[in-house]
């Protein structure tokens, strides 16, 4: 499980009890389209399952370079 995630907003939060919205934030999301990576690990997938109605998830392999990391090469 060493990889990591990609976890894009596509719902937004709003009418949402606060404990969702702040799994949300602290995910890192900001807006609805907004994707982050985040380490792939127990804590992490517990969040992610929080707020699964909200979210989509895709791995991501460990080796391959995020779309950011390729833009500064």
């Amino acid at each position: 499980m060493a990889g990591r995630l990609r976890v894009t907003q596509t719902k937004s939060t709003i009418s949402h009890i606060a404990r969702n919205r702040a799994t949300v934030r602290a995910l890192g999301l900001k807006r609805i389209g907004h994707t982050v990576e985040i380490p792939d690990n127990p804590a992490t997938r517990g969040m992610v399952r929080q707020v699964r109605f909200l979210v989509s998830v895709e791995e991501v392999a460990d080796g391959a370079p995020s779309a950011a990391e390729e833009g500064k090469a």
